[in-house]
């Protein structure tokens, strides 16, 4: 192929197609650029002449190309060889997934084994356990987050009851609104949107304080002294969601049940009737039950948001990945539990 004047962005229009067309006619023979008429030649140029050798499925033979004209070619051949690489890697991505996953896995299967071993030891690092720190993610975890709940809590009531009084006011069932959210609310709604609560704020944090950790080789220096992480850091965390997530249920469900009070007695129903309606209605049994699961959730979200900073990488972005997979995780993880008792409960005709 013998090209003359300027290669450039105006003047490769032209030209793309039919050397495209005689690049691909001529594969399994030789090819050479004879360049040596080619007064300037740009990237667009080069990026032609690349584009050419990837339609013909080999190297060009430059012949006669000025010194610039080459550099650009060389620079555009690596670029065609990388965007080769990238594709090709797209197409093992099934395989670098399913290998991702299955690491994953292994890991969070390890991470659960060192915990349950960690609580295990316990007793015997009695001293690695501070209660400075419990009461400091207590507070972190629970009491700083009562306002968010309070408010979430009463508007998520407000809005159930809104939303259910309008089409059941039709039927003249407006009345059993109270019971239709007071059960929503302590049985699912209530343990669920903690849960919720406690990744966005708490997970993310556990996550970004123990991946920092990591990353400033704090973790490593602990192991060094004959420090236990796993009991220094973790169990702590744990410990602490697993405490307040009950408290936290049963505030966002008082505070859900305030809210439907409020939309009730704006329908004109007096206090008393919807406090009958909730007390027949509501049982222990369901209380129990919701907040059994939220014990579980907030074991759940802690674990994973502590996994995440552990498996902090090196980085400017590792802290905000870990942060981001604590978050994701932990929601993901107590639907995926919701679901679970949900079935469970059923069995059990709970």
């Amino acid at each position: 192929m013998a090209f003359a004047g300027r290669l450039d962005a105006a003047s490769i229009g032209s030209l793309w197609r039919p050397a495209m067309r005689a690049a691909e006619r001529a594969r399994g023979k030789p090819l050479a650029f004879e360049l040596g008429a080619v007064s300037f030649s740009d990237v667009a140029g080069a990026s032609f002449l690349a584009a050419v050798e990837t339609a013909h499925g080999e190297a060009a033979q430059p012949i006669g190309a000025q010194e610039r004209v080459m550099a650009l070619l060389v620079r555009a051949r690596a670029e065609a060889q990388t965007r080769a690489g990238g594709q090709t890697a797209a197409r093992a991505t099934a395989r670098e997934i399913i290998a991702l996953a299955l690491g994953l896995l292994a890991a969070s299967i390890a991470f659960i084994g060192e915990a349950a071993e960690a609580v295990v030891r316990l007793p015997a690092r009695r001293r690695m356990l501070r209660m400075s720190d419990l009461l400091r993610y207590i507070d972190q975890a629970g009491v700083r987050s009562l306002p968010l709940v309070l408010m979430l809590g009463y508007l998520i009531g407000l809005i159930l009851a809104f939303q259910s009084a309008v089409p059941m006011r039709r039927f003249g069932a407006d009345i059993y609104v109270s019971n239709l959210v007071a059960i929503s609310l302590v049985r699912e709604l209530g343990p669920l949107l903690a849960a919720v609560i406690l990744a966005g704020r708490t997970g993310s944090a556990f996550a970004a304080e123990i991946g920092t950790m990591k990353v400033n080789e704090e973790v490593d220096a602990l192991m060094t002294m004959g420090l236990d992480p796993m009991t220094m850091l973790v169990l702590p965390r744990i410990f602490a969601a697993m405490l307040v997530m009950p408290v936290m249920t049963l505030v966002l469900d008082l505070a859900g049940m305030l809210g439907m009070t409020t939309v009730m007695l704006g329908f004109g129903f007096p206090f008393v009737s919807v406090a009958r309606q909730v007390q027949n209605w509501v049982g222990a049994g369901d209380v129990y039950g919701g907040l059994f699961k939220a014990v579980c959730f907030g074991l759940a979200v802690a674990a994973i948001g502590c996994r995440a900073g552990l498996g902090t990488g090196l980085g400017p972005r590792a802290v905000g990945l870990s942060t981001t997979g604590a978050v994701v995780g932990g929601i993901v993880a107590t639907i995926l539990l919701d679901g679970v008792f949900a079935v469970i409960f059923y069995r059990l005709n709970l």
